[in-house]
């Protein structure tokens, strides 16, 4: 649902990026390769949390809880 603060794999912090990748890739427009390269994230595994995650908090904070 969120970012995770830090990666699954190899433990690396990563939240703290999150936020200025996604104004880059959706609100720029910029290649999500050269952006991932820029924020520093080199392993495989970061960079596939990254391309991978799927931002459904605004989806799941329309139910209310009963």
């Amino acid at each position: 649902m969120i970012i995770p603060i830090r990666c699954f794999s190899c433990g690396k912090p990563v939240g703290h990026l999150w936020e200025e990748y996604k104004e880059r890739t959706e609100e720029k427009g910029e290649d999500k390769k050269k952006v991932l390269d820029d924020l520093g994230i080199k392993r495989y595994c970061c960079r596939a949390l990254f391309l991978g995650h799927v931002d459904l908090l605004e989806e799941v904070a329309k139910f209310k809880k009963s």
